[in-house]
C-alpha cells in the first residue's frame, strides 16, 4: 500500500480536549483501581496489608514499566505512521509490539523466582508486611504477558488517535478488577491474594478483547500482519533503538518512585502505609495530566509524520496550557478535600494522622510535575527517546543527591527530593527542546 501523508488536523482548545478528555477519563481509572486496593485491605485494622499491597504493587510497576516502551513507543511510531500515510506500517507497529510483549510476558513468568527475591532483598520492610507481599507477587506475576500486551493496545490506540477505544479498555480493565477485588477481599476473605488474583482475571479479559477490537480495526482499513513488513530491517532497528531508550528511560524513572517508597519502609510500617496513601492522590492527579500529556504524543507524532513544525508548535502550545489548568485544579481539590480522602483510605488512626502531616506536599505535586509530564509528551511523540533516556538519567542522579543531602530532615526530606526530581527532568527536556524542533521542517 502505497502512503499517502496525512497531515494533522487544524487544532483547536476543542479538538485537543475531544482527544485528551477520553484519555483522562481511562486513565484516571488506573489510579483508583490502586486507591480502591489500598480501601479494601485498609478495612482491615493492620497498616500491614496496606503496606504489603503498596509494596507489591510497587515491585510490579517497576517491573512492569521496565516495558513501559510498548505503550510510549508504540504511540509515537504509530501517530508518525498515520502522519506518513503509511497503513501498513501503522498495522505492523501494533504487530511488532504484541510479539515483544507477549515474549517478555512470558520470560517474567520463568524467571519470577530470582526477580521475587532480587526485589524483596532489596526492599527493608517488615517480616509481616513481606510475607504478605510475596503472596501478592506469587500471584499477579502471572497476569504478566496481558499486561504487557495492553500497553502495546493502549499505545496504538492513542498513536491512531482513537483514545474512545482506549477508554473503552481500560474501563473494562479496571471496572472488572475493582468488582473483583470488592468480591474476592471483602466477600472470600482472600486479602492480598484476592487483589493480586482479581488483577490477573482483569487483565487477560481486556486484553482478548482489546486483540479483538485491534483486528477489526485493521480489517476496516483492508491492512493487516505482514511477516515481512514486521521484520524489515531498517524498521526493526528504529523500533528497537526507540524501546530501549524508553526501557532505560523508565527504569530510571520507577527507580525513583522504588526509592522513595523504600525510604519511606525503613522509617517504619506507619509512614510507609502513610506515604502509600498519599502516593494514590499523586497518581490519581498524574493520570489526569497524563491525559494531555498522551494528547501530545498523539499531535507531535502526527505533525512529525507529516513533516509540519507549526502544527508540532500549535499541538505542544495547546496541550500545555490545559494541562496547567488541570494541575492547579488538581492541588486545589487536594487541599480542600485531602484530610476527607485520607479517612476513605485508611481506618487505622496512626496511618491517618501521619497523612495528615504530609498532605501538602501531596497535594501541590501536581503543580511541582505538570511540565515534566507535557515534556514527556512531547518528546514521546517525537520519538526523540536519546534525549529523553540523558535526561532522566540526570534527573536520578540529582534526586538521590537531594535525598542524602537532606536526609535529617526525615520524611519531609524525602518530600522535598520528590520535588526536586520534578524540577530536575523539566528543566533537562528544556534544554534539549530547541533541537527537536528545529529538527522538523518549517
Amino acid at each position: 500500500m502505497t502512503p499517502t501523508a496525512t497531515p494533522p488536523p487544524i487544532l483547536t482548545h476543542r479538538s485537543v480536549l475531544a482527544l485528551a478528555l477520553p484519555i483522562m477519563l481511562s486513565n484516571v481509572t488506573t489510579p483508583l483501581l490502586g486507591a480502591v486496593d489500598t480501601a479494601v485491605v485498609g478495612q482491615i485494622p493492620d497498616a500491614a496489608y496496606i503496606g504489603a499491597v503498596a509494596l507489591g504493587s510497587l515491585v510490579f510497576t517497576f517491573v512492569f514499566w521496565a516495558f513501559g516502551f510498548l505503550r510510549m513507543g508504540t504511540t509515537g511510531l504509530t501517530a508518525q505512521a498515520l502522519g506518513a500515510g503509511d497503513q501498513d506500517e501503522i498495522a505492523a507497529c501494533l504487530g511488532r509490539s504484541l510479539l515483544i510483549a507477549l515474549a517478555a510476558g512470558s520470560a517474567l513468568i520463568v524467571l519470577q523466582w530470582p526477580i521475587r527475591e532480587i526485589a524483596f532483598a532489596w526492599i527493608d520492610a517488615s517480616v509481616r508486611v513481606e510475607t504478605l507481599a510475596r503472596s501478592y507477587f506469587d500471584i499477579r506475576i502471572w497476569a504478566a504477558p496481558a499486561t504487557l500486551a495492553n500497553y502495546a493496545l493502549l499505545g496504538w490506540f492513542i498513536g491512531r488517535g482513537r483514545t474512545d477505544i482506549g477508554l473503552v479498555l481500560q474501563l473494562v480493565l479496571n471496572l472488572l478488577n475493582m468488582a473483583l477485588d470488592l468480591l474476592f477481599v471483602l466477600g472470600f476473605g482472600w486479602d492480598v491474594r484476592g487483589v493480586a488474583l482479581g488483577t490477573v482475571v482483569a487483565e487477560w479479559c481486556a486484553a482478548l478483547l482489546g486483540v479483538a477490537v485491534a483486528l477489526g480495526q485493521l480489517r476496516s482499513t483492508n491492512s493487516g500482519w505482514s511477516w515481512r513488513r514486521l521484520r524489515d530491517p531498517a524498521r526493526l532497528r528504529r523500533t528497537l533503538v526507540v524501546n530501549s531508550d524508553i526501557m532505560v528511560r523508565s527504569l530510571a524513572l520507577i527507580f525513583a518512585f522504588v526509592w522513595f517508597m523504600a525510604q519511606g519502609a525503613r522509617q517504619g510500617d506507619v509512614v510507609l502505609a502513610a506515604n502509600a496513601v498519599l502516593m494514590q492522590f499523586i497518581s490519581i492527579s498524574a493520570y489526569f495530566l497524563d491525559g494531555l500529556a498522551f494528547a501530545a504524543e498523539a499531535l507531535v507524532g502526527r505533525a512529525i509524520g507529516a513533516a509540519q513544525r507549526t502544527g508540532l508548535l500549535l499541538a505542544a502550545r495547546l496541550t500545555t496550557l490545559w494541562a496547567v489548568l488541570i494541575a492547579a485544579l488538581a492541588s486545589l481539590a487536594l487541599l480542600l478535600a485531602g484530610g476527607q480522602l485520607i479517612d476513605w483510605l485508611s481506618v487505622d488512626i496512626g496511618v491517618r494522622a501521619t497523612a495528615r502531616s504530609y498532605l501538602p506536599w501531596a497535594a501541590w505535586a501536581p503543580l511541582a510535575g505538570v511540565l515534566a509530564f507535557q515534556l514527556d509528551g512531547i518528546f514521546i511523540g517525537a520519538t526523540r527517546t536519546r534525549d529523553m533516556r540523558q535526561a532522566m538519567l540526570l534527573s536520578l542522579a540529582i534526586f538521590l543527591l537531594a535525598w542524602w543531602a537532606l536526609q535529617p530532615l526525615g520524611n519531609h526530606g524525602l518530600w522535598a527530593a520528590l520535588y526536586v526530581h520534578y524540577l530536575a527532568r523539566t528543566l533537562s527536556l528544556a534544554w534539549f527542546l530547541p533541537g527537536l524542533v528545529r529538527s522538523v521542517p518549517a
